[in-house]
């Protein structure tokens, strides 16, 4: 018999030596070319949106301006970040918008009217927001009954608790000089903070991108090389450098960011590292096949609901930070609109199964830049609902062309 091991051990060779930067790059063409665009679409629109406002208005890369927009940019993407976990189930809750508004007038009446600390108050927001997630998921549950039917009447009906919680003034001032307000338009972390905030995510890449190839390589499979993880690390340190250097020409990165942030990061943790994030991923994929697996599909859709409506309260405490108020005018407009758009147009696609928490981060970056960019011009709200609905519109489409050209990759 011949011996294969020397050529098996020259194939194997072969296919580490490949799996350099160049084979990452291979295999990235090769994913974009399989329709796996990954947060390649988002990115790119931020890059051309960025490039046209600062044609129209140099103004708009002003440090200033920016850290403006991160401001801006916290509120709505907490209530993104919980639109990610209904979307990844192929679910919709329509009444987020109400929610935020609720928890709002929630915070300034229990706070400011009735004398309670503000944690208390806070916290109280928060834990309505994820007692009309507990209903949703229920109604879900129990009677079958669509999300996208069960989270339209609440909207009605938040929005009607909001009106009859504010009374006949409509609104409640919050004390400008308190910290929830000093929060919401003010604080900003120390230079030093920022820098040290700016190398982690990158040393975090590098540490879990080592264990990674160490594992692989004692269960004898290939890797993409310690190559690829330090280029990866590194030019995400510099682009994160760089963006905090040059919002330190400015006023800094706000803490209000840098929380909901740290929300992001926890949460891309618990979708990617944990069992109930792979649960999440394969109900959202095939309901039926992770039921027969032995996941409680029903515990699922309960915590993802629950989630969504929690961060919901907590975009709307945020909102009130950042306004100084709670009114009858709170979680209402386009704050649906430019949450549920956030999370689609950063890579969350709404037939369920795929996206991450990344997802609301990059998508109310591109949807904030639009409208920073629109106010910046003096163009009407008219003009910024078109534009934000037609950005959602193609985001769709590119997540249906893409669905498709990996249905018939795979069936090739």
């Amino acid at each position: 018999m011949t011996d294969t091991r020397p050529t098996l051990d020259r194939a194997d060779t072969r296919v580490r030596h490949d799996e350099g930067i160049a084979g990452a790059v291979r295999a990235f063409i090769d994913r974009v070319r399989s329709g796996d665009l990954g947060m390649l679409p988002v990115a790119v629109g931020l890059l051309l949106i960025s490039a046209v406002f600062t044609v129209l208005n140099p103004v708009f890369l002003a440090p200033n301006n920016l850290v403006n927009l991160l401001f801006d940019a916290a509120a709505v993407g907490l209530i993104a970040l919980g639109v990610v976990c209904v979307l990844l189930l192929g679910e919709i809750d329509l009444s987020i918008g109400s929610m935020s508004g609720l928890s709002s007038a929630i915070t300034g009446v229990l706070w400011v009217q009735s004398g309670l600390p503000l944690p208390l108050a806070i916290v109280g927001a928060v834990l309505a927001g994820a007692l009309v997630g507990l209903l949703y998921g229920f109604l879900r549950n129990r009677f079958e009954m669509p999300s996208f039917v069960a989270t339209l009447a609440g909207l009605l009906a938040l929005l009607g608790l909001q009106l009859y919680i504010l009374g006949p003034t409509g609104s409640i001032n919050l004390p400008f000089t308190s910290p929830l307000v000093r929060f919401g338009q003010l604080l900003i972390m120390p230079a030093w903070l920022s820098y040290i905030l700016a190398v982690l995510p990158g040393a975090f890449l590098l540490y879990s991108g080592a264990q990674t190839i160490r594992r692989r390589a004692e269960a004898n499979l290939s890797s993409a090389g310690m190559s690829v993880v330090i280029a990866k690390a590194a030019l995400l340190t510099i682009a994160l450098l760089v963006a905090v250097y040059y919002l330190e020409l400015g006023r800094g990165v706000p803490w209000m960011f840098g929380v909901f942030v740290l929300f992001v990061m926890v949460l891309n943790y618990a979708l990617t590292r944990t069992q109930w994030g792979r649960s999440m991923f394969a109900v959202g994929g095939n309901a039926e096949a992770a039921r027969r697996s032995g996941i409680n599909v029903q515990r699922i859709r309960l915590s993802a609901f629950v989630l969504c409506s929690s961060f919901a309260a907590l975009g709307g405490v945020f909102a009130a930070a950042r306004l100084a108020s709670a009114s009858q005018q709170a979680g209402t407009g386009d704050v649906n609109l430019n949450a549920i758009a956030a999370a689609v147009i950063g890579g969350t696609s709404l037939f369920g199964g795929r996206g991450s928490a990344w997802s609301a981060l990059l998508g109310v970056l591109v949807i904030m830049a639009i409208s920073n960019g629109l106010t910046l011009l003096n163009l009407s709200s008219s003009l910024r609902y078109m534009i934000t609905g037609a950005v959602l519109a193609i985001a769709v489409i590119v997540d249906s062309l893409a669905r498709r050209s990996r249905a018939s990759h795979g069936r090739a």
